[in-house]
């Protein structure tokens, strides 16, 4: 079981990021997925997670109308969609598999003028 992020960066405040996470070694379509961040010095949270057809989702009460969180099960891909990033938005974000116990590496997002 495996799970890869991708697409964090350096942004601006104000600007946008889509992360990316890929999974591979179980049957994906059929679990629900999650996505978490920890910023410095701070409990790792939950950021949104998703039933395993989309249908359902769930947010993180201050990220509401901010972040979307959708999945692509043809591509076995977990996506969070995140705009008017704020400085506080600094994390490292995680994809986890909350069935499997299974974490993905983490990608760094820096929201920084």
């Amino acid at each position: 079981v495996r799970l890869v992020e991708s697409g964090g960066g350096l942004v601006q405040p104000g600007g946008s990021l889509r992360l990316s996470c890929a999974a591979s070694g179980f049957a994906f379509s059929t679990y629900a997925m999650s996505w978490y961040r920890q910023a410095p010095g701070k409990e790792r949270e939950l950021v949104a997670d998703i039933s395993y057809a989309g249908g359902s989702t769930n947010y993180a009460d201050s990220l509401k109308g901010r972040f979307t969180i959708s999945r692509d099960n043809a591509r076995n891909t977990v996506y969070l969609q995140m705009n008017s990033l704020k400085p506080e938005d600094t994390a490292v974000y995680y994809c986890y598999a909350p069935s499997r116990r299974v974490w993905g590496q983490g990608t760094q997002v820096t929201v920084s003028s």
